[in-house]
């Protein structure tokens, strides 16, 4: 193996070598250099088609690798007879699974038969950790349902619950988020990452929400034109413009910061101008925007929580550079936009402006002078 095998090997449970993966004798993804250590989260991202499914049905072995190595614990993934390799990974994929007359439970009990003997029994320890396995994710009240009969996002739950209950080393999900609200997403990624601290568990994932992807995951892989176009840590991968061109989005569209993503603004000359600042401001920017209603807004400096918002909804932001007082040219400028608009909408209230806002009573009396519609928010 070498030197460096014999390295790669002692730091990493999981990790590839010039590996090639395809359907039908043709690559999709190829050169995959991945690497997985104890108790890391590593997530693959990319638009969809470019192979991420591929891949993990390839670590699953559902799929023949065309090239390359893959290794598990120091050995190569097919040396592994499917009984070990049950006992060492998990796999919770996006087919839909349809056991029949199966009551929740009994599907999370499924995930012990590896450790059974022939006729499948459970021991007393077996339905301790099939139990437990529930009680993790939080679907104990599902035990005696129908499988069939419960929502998607239930399910989802009930395989990650089947997947734990197998006591793996490596846990591999394919999009495991997709049928679960908000709540339920935070609640399964929060199980994930407890998995891994605790139990030194090794998870290797695909999502398409990336600001989840940001916040989960040690390590993010992005699959993109049959290769893994970059690797490394959520801080290294999301980097201003990335984002951007692995997914072909427009220009200013993704906020590499946040994770947020925004529609395209409307076009012409602004028709509102928006006095705002300190996060009072981005509900108008997108009701404006959902109204096809072109926008200026300021004076924000570069810090402030509107400011990316506005970057990518209003037609000109008048803006300052953080922790500066604000220059005449920039009042001016503003100044400016307010005689051109047809309308004003304030969010602002004078307690909010601090003293670095010059004259904000003053621009609200021009302001209401200049436009009778002009809206001040919170004013009664």
């Amino acid at each position: 193996m070498g030197q460096k095998g014999e390295s790669l090997r002692e730091e990493f449970y999981f990790y590839t070598q010039a590996w090639a993966v395809g359907y039908h004798k043709t690559p999709l993804v190829k050169d995959i250099r991945l690497r997985l250590k104890k108790g890391e989260i590593l997530t693959l991202i990319g638009p969809n088609g470019a192979g991420k499914t591929t891949v993990l049905k390839s670590v699953a072995r559902q799929l023949e690798p065309l090239g390359g190595m893959a290794f598990l614990d120091g050995k190569r993934l097919e040396q592994w007879s499917n009984k070990e390799l049950s006992t060492r990974t998990a796999i919770v994929l996006t087919a839909r699974v349809r056991p029949e007359l199966m009551t929740c439970q009994e599907v999370v009990a499924t995930g012990r038969y590896p450790y059974t003997g022939r006729f499948g029994r459970l021991s007393g320890k077996d339905k301790e950790i099939v139990e437990e396995a529930m009680e993790l994710v939080h679907i104990t009240g599902l035990a005696h349902e129908d499988f069939q009969k419960i929502s998607d996002g239930q399910r989802q739950r009930v395989m990650l619950a089947r997947a734990i209950s197998q006591e793996p080393d490596l846990l591999v999900l394919d999009e495991p988020t997709s049928f679960l609200d908000i709540r339920y997403k935070l609640e399964f990624l929060s199980v994930l990452q407890g998995l891994a601290r605790k139990r030194k568990l090794s998870i290797l994932l695909s999502l398409h929400e990336l600001e989840l992807a940001g916040c989960i995951s040690d390590k993010v892989a992005c699959v993109k034109g049959g290769r893994i176009d970059r690797y490394g840590t959520p801080e290294e991968v999301f980097t201003p413009g990335y984002i951007e061109g692995l997914y072909q989005l427009a220009p200013g569209r993704y906020d590499w910061q946040t994770g947020g993503v925004e529609l395209l603004p409307p076009k012409g000359a602004p028709k509102v101008f928006v006095l705002a600042g300190n996060g009072s401001g981005t509900p108008v920017y997108r009701r404006l925007q959902r109204e096809g209603i072109p926008f200026a807004t300021g004076i924000l400096w570069e810090n402030d929580l509107d400011y990316p918002i506005a970057k990518k909804l209003a037609a000109e932001v008048v803006e300052e550079k953080a922790f500066c007082r604000i220059g005449r040219e920039k009042v001016d400028r503003a100044r400016k936009l307010i005689k051109d608009c047809g309308e004003v909408v304030c969010t602002l209230g004078l307690e909010q402006a601090g003293e670095l806002y010059p004259g904000l009573e003053e621009w609200l009396k021009m302001a209401e002078l200049k436009a009778p519609s002009c809206r001040i928010l919170g004013r009664h």
